[in-house]
């Protein structure tokens, strides 16, 4: 018989539901309208929907034994879980919008996954008209499954130092693809391990004795009728991870596996099939603005991330009760009119919101960057379709920046987020423990966190040495470009800011962003050019070049958003106001020394900026549950018994632990064989009375 918790008991007063509803009813704002705001009515609508069809679905329906299970049993329900996505696309004729929706309500990456979001997006962008014909419309399919095989076990930042080689043989018109080392073997491969049967591989291209460097190669690696490795192929599961455990990272090697020439991506560079010459693509940058995209929504997904792990711990911080505040007791009205002095919510704790509600900040400082990238992203299309490449640096370096920046914040948000919530945010019912493993890897996939930070930076010197020349005019100035010149223009400029009630100002706050980042770069360009420092010796300095750039990046799209001329006039847009203010706060009292160095802030200065900060903190009280569910994440997705809506946290921790395999028995397996020898080793020596244990 199950162990069950007396369904008589009840949590103490006031209960989960009751203070969230309070919390509710004291916001100036109304969430919905909000929510609205930020996803638009259609979006909501087709949510709605799919969540439907999902929470009803008999396979995708319970995500329970996501708690419980080991990685074999996980990793099977995967697979039938990706096999029931693809009935139920086929079934409602999902978009791509709409697939996409779901497959973030699922919220579990499986096997099927990197077929859709890295084999068929390469296929898409870089495959001629005649190989997406062959290869694209079986892919959409799942005739052919996919993978993207990039990574090596001993490379992975530097693409350039790639083994894998795919040599040309002109006279069979054939690519030989090779793993010369142990450390060529592909590793880390998303859906190699066990679903993929196709790879999209990233080899050294090589022909008439000349190395161009990787390149895209498709290749088959399993048989379509038995799934069998072919000949040559050596491919399996890389093993159990630190999360991700539902998706089957794997490993390849290659026996000189010999594929046909169409089988090379053609659509910006190709081997001439008669004579092995390369021809280049018509421009070596194109591919940049597929990469804009794509961190473009890792941008978007660290949003997601913040806002996740903030609603969990706003709402349990609300509810979550501990010791009396004696200067300002909390009371609750009985049912006969009397109140009565109860434990203080942890929320209203100084310190709790200190670390949470920045959290909120930055996940709407991602969400409004993140919308400005897609638009720059597109008016960017638009220009090299006219031939124009001048806009693609600037969005490339700043892209690659924030994708570091931003998915820094959004692992380093949900451990404080998990912290906050005390000892049971340790427990996966928290819904944040997993959420955590499965979010880190974003730090180094698609650019290690570090790396990525170069680009930015060495795009930032080259454009201030142009400013510097004056080769820059205001007229044709970019972002970077413009606040480099106002730095030039007055280097010993000073924060004007006599008081706190001034970092109110959004001019303010972005002229001292602004002031801080050209002064970092203009230094470093300094040390580089004139006292000769080498690259490897100015990389701490670059690093936090591309953060200060990136930061700007975030607080002027914020401001820009919600104090521009386009930012509605509504009780909804005064509080994200005073979030933007918040954010740009939090983030200057966080880098204090990079400002303080500078000169621009003053020590005296710095102390303002903390008591303005504090006074944020009591200002956004009233509204940071609103602020959350504003966010509008369906229980059913946070699977959360500490985060869920209606704030019945105690019954669902209970609940929740019923469902443990080892309560299904009131005495546990390995009982009878590892704790009985011995309890009852000693049998009929001991009694138990009413003094205890004695010896007979």
């Amino acid at each position: 018989m199950a162990i069950r918790f007396p369904r008589h008991l009840k949590p103490i007063e006031p209960q989960g539901t009751q203070l969230l509803d309070q919390e509710r009813q004291t916001a100036t704002f109304d969430s919905k309208a909000l929510m609205v705001t930020l996803y638009g009515e259609e979006y909501l609508k087709k949510r709605d929907e799919i969540l439907n069809i999902l929470e009803n679905d008999p396979v995708l329906g319970d995500k329970n034994h996501r708690y419980y299970t080991g990685r074999d049993v996980r990793f099977q329900k995967s697979l039938a879980a990706g096999k029931r996505f693809i009935e139920l696309l086929k079934k409602h004729n999902w978009t791509k919008e709409e697939f996409g929706i779901a497959d973030f309500l699922f919220d579990e990456s499986g096997p099927f996954r990197l077929h859709r979001s890295m084999f068929m997006p390469t296929l898409e962008n870089q495959a001629t008209e005649e190989q997406q014909k062959i290869y694209l419309e079986a892919a959409k399919r799942y005739e052919i499954i996919g993978c993207y095989a990039q990574t090596e076990l001993g490379h992975g930042s530097n693409v350039r130092g790639l083994e894998t080689t795919a040599t040309y043989d002109v006279n069979t018109q054939e690519f030989v693809i090779n793993s010369p080392t142990l450390t060529s073997s592909k590793w880390w491969i998303g859906g190699l391990g066990v679903a993929a049967n196709h790879a999209m591989v990233m080899a050294r291209l090589i022909s008439n004795g000349k190395d161009y460097g990787p390149h895209p190669f498709i290749v088959q690696i399993r048989d379509l009728k038995t799934h069998e490795p072919l000949p040559g192929v050596t491919v399996g599961d890389i093993g159990p991870k630190f999360g991700f455990n539902t998706v089957d990272n794997g490993f390849i090697l290659f026996d000189n596996i010999r594929i046909p020439h169409i089988a090379m991506m053609a659509r910006y560079s190709k081997i001439d099939k008669a004579s092995g010459d390369y021809i280049k693509p018509p421009n070596s940058k194109l591919a940049y603005g597929t990469m804009v995209f794509v961190r473009a929504n890792i941008i978007l997904e660290s949003r997601y991330v913040l806002a996740r792990a903030a609603t969990v711990a706003i709402r349990y911080s609300a509810i979550r009760s501990q010791f009396v505040d004696d200067a300002s007791p909390k009371k609750i009205q009985n049912t006969d009119g009397t109140s009565k002095i109860v434990e203080t919510p942890v929320l209203d704790y100084v310190m709790q919101q200190y670390r949470l509600f920045p959290v909120i900040a930055q996940a709407y400082a991602c969400h409004f960057t993140a919308l400005e990238m897609h638009r720059m992203y597109y008016e960017n299309q638009e220009k090299m379709a006219q031939g124009d490449f001048s806009y693609l640096a600037d969005l490339h370096a700043s892209s690659s920046g924030l994708k570091s920046l931003t998915t820094t914040l959004g692992s380093a948000g949900i451990e404080e987020c998990r912290r906050a919530c005390g000892g049971h945010g340790y427990s996966l019912f928290s819904g944040l423990g997993q959420f955590y493993q499965d979010t880190l890897p974003k730090v180094t996939w698609e650019g290690d966190n570090y790396i990525l930070t170069q680009q930015t930076s060495r795009y930032l010197f080259k454009t201030f040495r142009s400013v510097a020349s004056g080769r820059v005019s205001e007229k044709n100035a970019n972002f970077s470009a413009s606040y480099m010149m106002e730095y030039l223009s007055n280097p010993k400029a000073r924060c004007p800011i006599t008081q706190a009630s001034d970092l109110s100002n959004p001019e303010i706050l972005l002229a001292t962003f602004k002031y801080r980042a050209a002064f970092l770069i203009s230094k470093a360009v300094h040390n580089i050019d004139v006292e000769q420092k080498t690259w490897n010796d100015m990389l701490v300095d670059i690093y936090r070049i591309s953060r200060a750039h990136c930061q700007l990046v975030l607080v002027s799209n914020f401001i820009k958003a919600v104090f521009g001329s386009n930012a509605p006039a509504s009780n909804e847009n005064s509080v994200l106001q005073k979030v933007a203010i918040l954010f740009a706060v939090s983030t200057l009292e966080q880098e204090m020394a990079d400002f303080l160095t500078s000169g621009y802030v003053s020590p005296e200065q710095s102390l303002l900026v903390k008591e303005r900060s504090i006074q944020l903190l009591k200002e956004l009280r009233p509204d940071v549950v609103a602020l959350v569910d504003a966010f509008g994440f369906p229980d059913y997705l946070l699977q959360s018994s500490l985060g869920a809506q209606d704030g019945d946290v105690y019954t669902r921790i209970t609940r929740a632990a019923e469902l443990e395999p080892l309560n299904q028995k009131k005495v546990a397996d390995g009982y009878e064989e590892y704790i009985k020898p011995f309890v009852h080793g000693g049998q009929g020596k001991w009694k138990i009375g009413k003094d205890g244990i004695a010896r007979l």
